[in-house]
């Protein structure tokens, strides 16, 4: 695999998963423009999964604070035999939120791999764009404080979703969350943190026997430092333009690059 290969897919993760846009989607498409398909399946795979990681990585480092607050009070804290404050249950229904997306993942494994086609990823990038767009104009009535496990299972449905290539686990999850309430600054910060307990579980078990050839690790290195830089880049810049705007602007790019694609698979140019 190219370094130069590495570096764009993991600069094209690394904002994509964090942007609602759907990272996995914009994986497939980049290498379906380019005509890069030098790796395996099995490659291939493990590739995307540690791009994944190099994110997750961009994540916790950025949101290190929050993350050390929810494992004080959620882990430490019960170990100490003190009893389990706000901070605590917010920090154990952020784990709680990954169990819906565990479980499909596991269940319907072969049937989600079929559903990758181009044209299938396209459409998912507008609709789901809209759905993002009418959950935007709802109220904001609630704060990150008011997390609730309720809360965490259906937004964990939302990431259940997004295992469809296109959807956007940033997206579905924000859809979610707009939906129920939740100011835009409270919902991006918690879709952020429910990115840490789920893709560090999907990237362990699929990585779990995994073997990668040693000429392909510096690719490997590359694909993740690029991932992780760029992901931090991307919760930054979420978190500040969200302040300021709505999701319109995400919305648009999706409904643009959607009927971009559904056109060129229309034509004879790729």
């Amino acid at each position: 695999m190219q370094i130069l290969h590495a570096i764009v897919l993991g600069l094209v993760q690394g904002l994509a998963e964090f942007l609602p846009i759907s990272s996995s989607g914009h994986l497939k498409l980049v290498r379906w423009l380019f005509g890069w398909n030098e790796l395996s399946n099995d490659l291939e795979t493990a590739f995307d999964v540690a791009v994944h990681l190099g994110t997750l990585v961009g994540a916790i480092a950025y949101l290190w604070p929050d993350v050390v607050k929810y494992v004080r009070h959620g882990v430490i804290a019960p170990l100490k035999r003190q009893p389990l404050d706000a901070d605590g249950r917010i920090a154990w229904y952020l784990v709680a939120s990954a169990v819906p997306a565990g479980l499909i993942g596991v269940t319907l494994k072969d049937q989600l791999s079929n559903l990758d086609s181009i044209w299938v990823i396209a459409v998912m990038l507008i609709l789901f764009g809209l759905v993002l767009l009418v959950a935007d104009r709802l109220p904001e009535r609630h704060s990150i404080d008011e997390f609730r496990l309720r809360d965490a299972l259906l937004m964990g449905i939302g990431q259940a979703v997004a295992l469809q290539p296109g959807v956007s686990r940033s997206g579905a999850t924000l859809t979610m969350a707009r939906g129920l309430g939740y100011n835009r600054d409270s919902a991006a910060r918690l879709v952020f943190l429910m990115s840490i307990p789920v893709i560090a579980g999907a990237g362990l078990v699929s990585l779990a026997g995994t073997t990668i050839p040693s000429s392909f690790w510096p690719a490997f290195i590359w694909g993740m430092t690029t991932a992780a830089v760029t992901g931090y880049v991307a919760v930054w810049g979420t978190l500040k333009l969200i302040r300021t705007y709505t999701f319109k602007p995400f919305v648009a790019y999706r409904v643009i690059a959607g009927l971009a694609v559904l056109s060129i698979l229309a034509t004879s140019w790729r």
